[in-house]
């Protein structure tokens, strides 16, 4: 064999391969078909495939406004994080790149989403969803996607030796420099990214400045660039004003559906519930409507919120129409989901299921919050203080118990207040005791007493004291079940 034919297989055998197949897959997506009427182009090599891929997103400009290729159109700040939060549901590595643009990398996230392609379509399906229309390209630096997407090309680029043929017809307004740059280096016939990457790199440095310099050695990944992340909000905030005053509970609830979705999906990209939401109405002359829900557990969903809120607004009368709607939300609670249990509750050592949380949380709705509360135990001595009010719900923390073996029998039905026996020990039978109890003198509310159980005439069982000091009185403390 010659040495152009050994050479002929070699470069045969390393060629990158064609990949036919690929948009066969794209096909099988469920994706619309209005997506998949310009499939990106797709540049990839065999011996070059970068570490990182950045999305760069740029909003549509507005019809009133029709900006030459390159130019930089100012966009609102809210779109921008709006935009990021729905880019988090697809990496957690997003940056923001005002005043129009945002920045993602997405390398990680490539074989959960089926590869570049369908996680491209999948981002940009979920956009138009939620009414923005983008520009956008994907290259192996932040600044390459930038001015691809700037340049208008929805453009797919994994490998870095393609990416400075795919940079050198572009304007040098695409990278956003000062207009005084651009002019000089016009002046010299430098209008293309080729050509500037193309000159002396020490005499450019010398004439634009070290800072130009270091800027196209970020766009080719020569040089590294450390972007500040886009941190995700800690607590959920959001209003709304309709174009008319509600007049009706049934009103509110129609505005407040988007703020109920917008919430849930807040709270999916960061795998979280909350506990408390908050909810203002505000009105023209009287003081705001104020509502406050409180879940026995950690909740997501925008339905069981709804539901909670059609209750509580039963309850109330608006005092006058509302102008504006505000809802916020409590601290993050982390999200702990489990399996149904096959039986129900109680049976065969089944745990209690949603429906405990949910039933508590339908009655606080209906009756308040003050009126549905739960119990704990108090490492207390002294009975009236050994028990308080706790928030309900499953899952609360159990709290030390006393680890007296000489502990008597103690009632759960205790007298809110101590009631005087006048007949002492007449009518009664003691069953049990003495139990000593002498406590508090540190606070100011020491007690000394001898607990008893006692039998009336009835056969009912009851919990009485003497007091250890005079006069010696005896009382009722408590019933026994």
């Amino acid at each position: 064999m010659t040495r152009r034919e050994r050479a002929s297989s070699v470069t045969r055998a390393f060629r990158a391969p064609r990949r036919p197949q690929l948009s066969q897959r794209l096909q099988s997506l469920p994706i619309p078909q209005s997506t998949r009427k310009s499939e990106p182009l797709l540049l990839e090599s065999l011996f070059d495939s970068a570490p990182e891929s950045w999305i760069a997103l740029l909003p549509q400009p507005s019809l009133s406004q029709h900006l030459p290729q390159g130019e930089v159109e100012v966009v609102d700040s809210a779109l921008l994080q709006r935009l990021a939060s729905i880019a988090g549901g697809f990496t957690s590595r997003v940056s923001l790149e005002p005043p129009d643009a945002l920045l993602l990398e997405v390398r990680g996230s490539f074989q959960l989403f089926g590869g570049a392609q369908s996680l491209c379509l999948q981002l940009l399906e979920r956009c138009r969803q939620a009414g923005v229309e983008l520009r956008w390209s994907l290259a192996p630096t932040p600044l390459a996607a930038l001015a691809l997407a700037r340049a208008g090309g929805e453009t797919i680029v994994l490998a870095r030796d393609r990416l400075a043929g795919v940079l050198a017809p572009l304007s040098l307004k695409v990278l956003g420099w000062p207009a005084h740059t651009v002019v000089r280096l016009d002046a010299v016939g430098v209008r293309t990214l080729g050509a500037a990457l193309r000159l002396p790199r020490a005499s450019f440095a010398q004439r634009f400045g070290q800072q130009t310099l270091l800027a196209l050695d970020r766009l080719t990944g020569a040089a590294p660039e450390p972007r500040r992340m886009f941190v995700t909000r800690e607590r959920f905030r959001a209003q709304r004003e309709p174009g008319f005053e509600l007049y009706a509970q049934p009103m509110v609830l129609q505005c407040l559906e988007p703020l109920l979705l917008e919430l849930e999906d807040f709270l999916r990209t960061r795998q979280s519930g909350i506990d408390l939401l908050m909810l203002r109405l505000q009105h023209r002359n009287r003081p705001p409507t104020r509502i406050d829900l409180r879940l026995a557990s950690a909740e997501l969903l925008a339905k069981q919120f709804r539901e909670l809120l059609v209750l509580r607004l039963s309850q109330i009368e608006l005092p006058a129409p509302v102008q504006r709607i505000k809802l916020r939300s409590g601290p993050l609670q982390p999200l702990v989901t489990c399996s149904e249990s096959i039986w129900r509750a109680g049976e065969h050592g089944g745990a209690a299921g949603r429906e405990s949380p949910a039933l508590i949380e339908r009655l606080r709705a209906r009756f308040g919050s003050a009126a549905v509360y739960g119990l704990c135990l108090i490492p207390e001595h002294r009975p009236e203080n050994a028990w308080g009010i706790a928030e309900p719900g499953v899952g609360t923390a159990s709290v030390p118990k006393l680890t007296s073996s000489a502990m008597s029998r103690r009632p759960l039905w205790l007298l809110h207040e101590p009631e005087a026996l006048p007949s002492a020990l007449q009518d009664l039978q003691i069953v049990e005791g003495p139990e000593r109890i002498e406590t508090g003198w540190w606070d100011g509310r020491e007690v000394a007493r001898d607990y008893y159980i006692a039998r009336d005439e009835a056969g009912a069982e009851l919990w009485v004291y003497r007091e250890r000091m005079p006069p010696h009185a005896w009382y009722l403390h408590g019933v026994f079940g």
